[in-house]
């Protein structure tokens, strides 16, 4: 695989039980890359510790006036230095597209997984740690997999040149023996500790991001309160935190870091101290003494590999383990699509709480509780918490289907829609059926005033479909991005459409309008829209009222509010006294309310009002 080849046609499955696990699942999937890396590290490590032997040849060529051995050695020399150049070139150019190509990998098993789990992956897992694995963790990640073959070379070039010294030279290659396993194995004893500390400070700086990105994300709402100081001060502390755990982390690194280059100066002082003596012995000559002390010094080149893999596992493992435990999480209700793919049609049932969406039908939902409305949209689109009996379209289970199928026939929008930056014209190229122009879309959306506001804000931009969203649609109003998010789902023109409080952050004229615009838009189409506003109920072919999670009433909007004392007090926000004084006046009015619950058809006059005005 090579870097200009990516995206992976297939990622693959991941071993998720462990972060080591992931670690070497990682590594085998990409076993051609990494042999090719440790191929061309051995390579130049072998040309690196060839320089010491061509060195003591040449100067005991000199030490023996032998012409022919030092334009040998000469020789020798550059062929070294040919090694050496082409086997580090190729060696970065293969590692870092080890590093790449791993880390695209975990980014591309994370989108998957993201898209099989749909918004159930944020309810099980805070939103800043999946941005903490999917931007500074793959890097890690990458990391530790790129450095694996280098390290390999490298362990391999040592265990070559200290068996070589033993051949060549025994009376220092025994000292070099015993001392290189000293130096490769001295910091083991400080791994532990240094990674304990590089674990806090991930967890430290997990935290601090997910701090973050709640902040920004409810940046609006602070300040509508005045709460951004508070949560500023919270993001100063934790960052403070943070920097303190990375500064004693770095002091045990920088301890490790010292121990490495204390110890092979210290075996490089015993290998020339007792090089001497046997040279003055004349024991051996010297170009073996040079011979053996260039080896040692150049040995502690590979050596910095062992900390570095050291290091790099060290950083890796924690964020290989948040990794898995996002790729480990599964869809509550999964069979992995034992039925063809088809897009089936017909009657949406749900069999926990009895709820039915006749075909062809706009089907209001009301819930007391918003919370369990989120959870039910999410399972009729078959993204339930929770496992159970699967959701039925048209008798087809949808968790029987493979995930295209069942996301093609069902659409859940919920009632925090995320608009993505760029041109309104790249806001709708969504996947849909063709037969929903986006201009109409737009228009039964209600979003004249947002194209108005596009254009104005756009420069150059004369045809609004060219109008730039930035900054994610933060510019626009909570009400004007969720018609903007109303208009994308209204193109899909999904079988069924799901939409929970599509309307809840605008005003009640524009909120009948766009009743009115999606109820003529979705003719003939399954539309179901959670919601307890009255200007949207009574525009819905059928209500469905859910107490405690189950289906209690079913009818139109005007027969509930008048014969079912719990739906009214949900939709008209009816407290108990004002029930007991509803519930007298009707008494006395033969079960009439002399004002027909005027705090709930107040919206509903507003809605004929303007009827009577189209």
């Amino acid at each position: 695989m090579q870097i200009h080849d990516l995206p992976y046609p297939d990622p693959g499955v991941p071993d998720a039980r462990s972060g080591p696990r992931f670690l070497w699942w990682l590594f085998r999937n990409q076993l051609d890359g990494q042999l090719k890396s440790l191929a061309w590290g051995l390579l130049h490590f072998a040309s690196v510790a060839s320089l010491p032997f061509c060195v003591g040849v040449a100067v005991q060529a000199a030490v023996d006036r032998s012409g022919g051995r030092l334009a040998l050695a000469g020789g020798l020399m550059a062929l070294a230095c040919v090694g050496n150049a082409v086997g580090d070139t190729f060696l970065h150019r293969s590692a870092v597209t080890n590093w790449i190509t791993a880390a695209a990998r975990v980014q591309q098993l994370l989108g998957r997984k993201a898209a099989v789990l749909g918004s159930a992956l944020t309810r099980r897992v805070a939103a800043g740690e999946v941005v903490a694995v999917s931007t500074g963790d793959v890097e890690k990640i990458g990391w530790f997999v790129e450095a694996l073959s280098r390290f390999t070379a490298a362990a391999v070039t040592i265990v070559v040149v200290t068996v070589g010294l033993l051949v060549y030279q025994p009376a220092l290659g025994v000292v070099v023996a015993v001392g290189l396993p000293v130096l490769a194995l001295a910091v083991l004893p400080l791994l532990p500790r240094a990674t304990r500390r590089a674990d806090v400070q991930r967890e430290k700086a997990g935290r601090a991001t997910e701090l973050a990105s709640d902040t920004v994300a409810g940046l609006r709402v602070l300040r509508g309160i005045g709460g951004e100081d508070l949560f500023l001060d919270r993001y100063r502390r934790a960052s403070q935190e943070v920097r303190h755990a990375a500064v004693r982390s770095a002091r045990m690194w920088s301890l490790i870091a010292a121990v490495q280059v204390l110890l092979p100066g210290l075996l490089l002082i015993t290998v020339v101290w007792h090089g001497v003596r046997l040279a003055r012995d004349g024991r051996i000559d010297v170009g073996e003494l040079v011979t053996v002390y260039s080896s040692v010094m150049l040995l502690t080149y590979p050596l910095r590999h062992f900390e570095e893999i050291a290091m790099a596992y060290s950083f890796s493992r924690p964020s290989a383990r948040r990794a898995a435990r996002v790729l480990s999480l599964e869809r509550a209700m999964d069979t992995a699509g034992t039925r063809a793919a088809e897009t089936p049609a017909g009657d949406l049932y749900d069999p926990r709480t009895g709820l039915c969406a006749p075909s062809g039908s706009l089907t209001a939902v009301v819930c007391g509780d918003p919370d369990a409305a989120g959870r039910l949209a999410e399972r009729l689109g078959g993204h339930a918490a929770q496992e159970g009996t699967s959701v039925l379209l048209g008798g087809v289970p949808l968790d029987e289907l493979p995930l295209d199928s069942a996301r093609t026939a069902v659409l859940v929008q919920d009632k925090d829609p995320v608009l993505l930056s760029g041109t309104l014209r790249e806001l709708l190229d969504v996947p849909a059926s063709g037969s929903v122009d986006p201009g109409a879309a737009l228009e039964a959306a209600q979003c004249q005033d947002v194209l108005a506001a596009l254009v104005q804000g756009s420069l150059g931009a004369e045809d609004p479909m060219d109008a730039r969203i930035t900054g994610r649609g933060r510019s626009l109003s909570g009400g004007q991005r969720q018609r903007l998010a109303l208009a994308r789902s209204l193109v899909t023109d999904p079988e069924v459409l799901v939409l929970d409080e599509p309307t809840s952050a605008v005003d009640s004229h524009t909120e009948a309008r766009v009743a009115q615009g999606v109820r003529g838009l979705r003719s003939g189409r399954t539309t179901v829209v959670f919601t307890s506003s009255p200007l949207l109920l009574d525009r819905a072919d059928r209500v469905v009222f859910l107490h405690e999670g189950t289906v209690v009433a079913v009818g139109g909007h005007r027969e509930l509010v008048r014969t079912e004392p719990r739906y009214r007090a949900v939709v008209t926000r009816e407290t108990e006294e004002e029930a007991a004084s509803s519930a007298a006046l009707r008494a006395g009015n033969g079960g009439r309310h002399p004002d027909e619950v005027p705090d709930g058809l107040r919206e509903l006059e507003t809605l004929e009002e303007i009827e009577e005005t189209a």
